[in-house]
C-alpha cells in the first residue's frame, strides 16, 4: 500500500518511519509513505502558500496553486489511481469500518489542511472525500493523517506478527475490547480472573466476549445500537448486567 501525504510540515511524519507499527510496516515494505510539501511548488521567493481571506476575518487560507501543483506531482509519481482525501473537521468521522475500507486500497492521497483552511475551489475540483478524527479542533491535518497511517498500517498482512491482534482490537467487531492481564497473578490484592488461568479456551473466549459486551454497555452504549447481537450475546450481556447489579447491591 502506498500513502502520499501533502503537508507543510513533513517532519511531523518522520517518527512514523522509525517507530512502532508503522515503522515495521514500512521496513517490511507493506506500506510506502511519501510526503509532499506545497512550498516546493511555489513560484515566489518567499515560497508563499497562504493569503488573507476574502471578506475579511482572522487567519490565513491556503492557496490553490501550490496545492494544485503538488497534487499533480503526486498523481504523476505513480500509476496507481487514488482518490484524494482531505483531513477536515467537515469530513466524515472515521471509525473502524472506514479504516478497514481505507486499508484495503492500494493507495491513499491525504491533504493536511492548515490555518483557517483551504480555498474552497480546490476542494470543489480536486478533493474526492473528507475525513475527520473527531469533533474538536487541532492545529492542522498532520496529526489526523498520522492517525490514518497508523490505523491502516496495523491492518496490513503480517505487520502485527499475529493476525489475532487486529481481530481483537476495540471496534474490530463494533465493540470495545475485553480487559487484558499479565504477570504477576496478584497486584495489590487484585487477582487475575480465575477463568484466564483455567486453560479452558472455550470458557476464556466466552468470558472475553461477555466482558467486551459489558464494557461497551457501560462505557459506549451507543455502539451496541449498531451491533446485531445474537441470542448468545444477549444472554451474556444480560448475565453481565445482572452480576453487576448484584455486586452493587452487596456493596450498598
Amino acid at each position: 500500500m502506498r500513502i502520499d501525504v501533502v503537508t507543510l510540515f513533513p517532519e511531523q511524519f518522520r517518527q512514523l518511519v522509525d517507530l512502532g507499527v508503522t515503522g515495521r510496516a514500512i521496513r517490511q515494505n507493506k506500506i510506502q509513505l511519501k510526503t509532499w510539501n506545497p512550498r516546493d511548488y511555489t513560484q515566489d521567493r518567499h515560497r508563499t502558500v497562504d493569503d488573507r481571506p476574502y471578506g475579511g476575518g482572522p487567519g490565513m487560507v491556503m492557496l490553490v496553486a501550490p496545492l494544485q501543483q503538488a497534487l499533480a506531482a503526486v498523481q504523476a509519481d505513480s500509476e496507481i489511481p487514488a482518490q484524494i482525501g482531505l483531513l477536515s473537521p467537515q469530513g466524515k468521522t472515521l471509525d473502524q469500518k472506514a479504516i478497514e475500507e481505507l486499508a484495503s486500497r492500494q493507495r491513499l492521497i491525504l491533504i493536511c489542511g492548515r490555518y483557517e483552511g483551504i480555498d474552497e475551489r480546490l476542494i470543489d475540483t480536486l478533493v474526492d472525500e473528507q475525513w475527520s478524527i473527531g469533533d474538536y479542533v487541532i492545529s492542522g491535518g498532520e496529526l489526523a493523517a498520522a492517525v490514518i497511517v497508523d490505523a491502516v498500517s496495523r491492518l496490513q498482512a503480517e505487520v502485527l506478527g499475529d493476525s489475532r491482534s487486529a481481530e481483537q482490537d476495540s471496534f474490530s467487531d463494533g465493540l470495545l475490547d475485553h480487559p487484558h492481564y499479565t504477570r504477576p497473578e496478584e497486584v495489590d490484592g487484585r487477582r487475575v480472573p480465575d477463568v484466564l488461568l483455567s486453560g479452558d479456551h472455550a470458557a476464556i473466549e466466552k468470558w472475553r466476549r461477555q466482558q467486551a459486551l459489558g464494557k461497551t454497555w457501560l462505557k459506549r452504549p451507543e455502539l451496541l445500537e449498531k451491533v446485531e447481537l445474537n441470542k448468545e450475546d444477549q444472554a451474556l450481556l444480560t448475565d453481565f448486567i445482572d452480576n453487576l447489579t448484584a455486586t452493587d447491591r452487596q456493596q450498598d
